[in-house]
């Protein structure tokens, strides 16, 4: 039985908040990793793109709830979603036309657009700050819980409860069905092969007829997708703060590397790699141990490996190592 209780402790503070957590982290890849692998260069504004396309997702909700438009149980974000999407793909787009195209057709190297992304950055966060202000901005509104930690010791007689929320579920749903159709666009439809061709060999495909610009756009508004969607998960889970996107890019970037920059599949799984190491490197044992040892032995510590204020550290002691060892990623992405 305490074996039990110790593996719904971990279930309730590592394993489902570790799977929510990854599914955004991994949707954010993605389009860290579409960018590297299409434009060929690392897009350190892709923080602020999650974060204006939340920003329009929560002014879209705030407005939807003043008028009593709501599909409760589940958040209004979610109505509004499509807006978000639209605004960010207008803002990306407009980005790539006066910023990175320049520099894209004067043949600049990747250093050269890191930095042009980096300006992009520090414009965007502030427009993001004028607009929705620098504090904590909380949308998410319908159910809270599918199961309460009271309801589930009530059903089951366990002295440990395991509560899961609505939008830790919402988060994993939505994720499987963004990738799955990601997937099924890269691999199935002729633009989809075109992009692929167009990221393998550049000059080959521009041979076959295949039209640049048209690549470029298609990449940007998927990029511009999975931003919107990756921030609104994220801000619905926890909460949305400006420069709470911009930390992001450690583990998001992270995530990219370990699994390959450019490889879709390994951005997904370094999502959840660098997810699960930063919950289970920052959370304290104490309670885990109580149950498994004798209670001669019960901790008196909190058994906790590293504070939640260093979770960050993780992500970028990961990022190190792989970057020494295995620069190409576990799924041989392009070497960094």
């Amino acid at each position: 039985m305490d074996i039990l209780h110790a593996l719904i402790v971990l279930a309730n503070f590592i394993i489902v908040p570790a799977i929510a957590y990854g599914s955004q982290l991994a949707l954010g890849a993605l389009g860290i990793t579409l960018v590297v692998g299409v434009l060929r260069f690392s897009n350190f504004a892709h923080g602020e793109t999650m974060a204006f396309g939340t920003m329009i997702v929560i002014l879209m909700t705030w407005l939807f709830t003043a008028i009593g438009l709501s599909i409760y149980p589940l958040p209004t974000a979610l109505l509004a979603l499509p807006f978000g999407i639209i605004g960010c793909i207008a803002i990306v787009l407009l980005t790539d036309k006066f910023v990175y195209k320049f520099y894209r057709k004067a043949k600049s190297t990747p250093v050269v657009l890191v930095m042009a992304s980096l300006g992009v950055t520090f414009i965007m966060n502030g427009l993001i700050r004028f607009i929705i202000g620098p504090g904590d901005q909380r949308f998410a509104d319908g159910a809270r819980f599918i199961i309460k930690a009271r309801d589930f010791k009530t059903m089951t007689g366990f002295k440990e409860g395991l509560a899961i929320k609505v939008t830790q579920s919402i988060t994993l749903v939505t994720a499987i069905i963004v990738v799955a159709a990601l997937f099924w666009f890269l691999n199935k439809t002729r633009t989809g092969k075109s992009m692929r061709a167009y990221s393998d060999n550049e000059d080959l495909a521009l041979l076959s007829g295949i039209n640049p610009e048209r690549v470029v756009m298609i990449t940007w508004i998927i990029v511009a997708i999975l931003a919107t969607v990756a921030g609104t998960l994220y801000g619905l889970d926890k909460t949305f703060k400006p420069f709470t996107y911009f930390q992001l890019l450690l583990p998001m970037f992270a995530a990219a590397v370990v699994g390959g920059l450019g490889n879709p599949v390994g951005a997904i799984v370094g999502g959840f790699i660098i997810a699960f190491s930063e919950i289970s490197f920052t959370y304290a044992y104490k309670k885990v141990f109580t149950y498994l040892l004798p209670t001669d032995w019960a901790p008196t510590s909190l058994v906790q490996l590293l504070s939640t204020d260093y979770k960050f550290a993780v992500s970028f002691s990961i990022l190190v190592l792989v970057l020494l060892f295995r620069p190409t990623g576990l799924f041989k992405g392009q070497s960094t």
